[in-house]
C-alpha cells in the first residue's frame, strides 16, 4: 500500500520507513510521526475540562439562583436624598409583576423643567424609585401604578416623608 503519493514528501519518507522496517533505522508507526494525534490528544483533554468546568459553574449557579430573591429594581432622578418603595399586589394578594410605576418631578425656575420617571416592578412586585427631591413647590407628587387596565394613583408630599413605603393593592372598581 503505497500512501506516500498522498502525503507531503516529508511525511512520505516517515511512512516509507515504517513500511521497510529496515535493521539499521528503528520501526517507527506512521502515528508516531502524525502532528495531528498530539493535537487530539490535548483536544480532548481541553474539551473534557472545559466540559467539567461549565458543568461546576452551571451548578454553582443553579445553587446561587435558589438562595436569591430576584434584585429590586431601583430608578435614579437624581434631584435629591429622598426615596420611594413600592410593592404592589392585586386583589388576592399576589404580586404583580411589571407593573408600571410613573411619576413627572417638576422643577427649577418656575417649574421649567421635567424629570419623567418610570420603572416596572419585579416578580414580587418590589419598585423602587431613588434620587428624589425632598421638596417640591406644588406638592404632592402623583405615582400612577398600572398594570394592563388597573391603576391607581398614590400622592405623596416628600417633605412630609422622605421614605416613604407604599403597599398599592390593584383591584377592578
Amino acid at each position: 500500500m503505497d500512501v506516500s503519493r498522498h502525503l507531503n514528501p516529508r511525511r512520505a519518507a516517515h511512512f516509507r520507513i515504517a513500511e521497510l522496517g529496515s535493521a539499521d533505522l528503528p520501526c517507527r508507526s506512521a502515528a508516531f510521526h502524525s502532528r495531528q494525534e498530539p493535537q487530539t490528544q490535548t483536544t480532548g483533554l481541553r474539551y473534557t475540562l472545559w466540559m467539567a468546568a461549565v458543568l461546576l459553574i452551571g451548578a454553582a449557579g443553579v445553587r446561587c439562583s435558589g438562595a436569591q430573591h430576584s434584585e429590586v429594581p431601583a430608578i435614579n432622578g437624581n434631584l435629591g436624598p429622598c426615596t420611594a418603595d413600592f410593592t404592589v399586589t392585586d386583589s388576592s394578594n399576589k404580586p404583580v409583576y411589571n407593573a408600571k410605576i410613573h411619576v413627572t418631578i417638576l422643577y427649577g425656575f418656575m417649574n421649567k423643567r421635567k424629570s419623567d420617571l418610570e420603572i416596572g416592578t419585579n416578580s414580587d412586585g418590589k419598585a423602587r424609585f431613588e434620587g428624589l427631591p425632598d421638596k417640591v413647590k406644588k406638592p404632592p407628587l402623583e405615582f400612577n401604578v398600572r398594570s394592563g387596565d388597573l391603576s391607581k394613583s398614590v400622592p405623596h408630599d416628600p417633605a412630609v416623608d422622605c421614605h416613604p413605603r407604599f403597599t398599592v393593592v390593584l383591584e377592578k372598581p
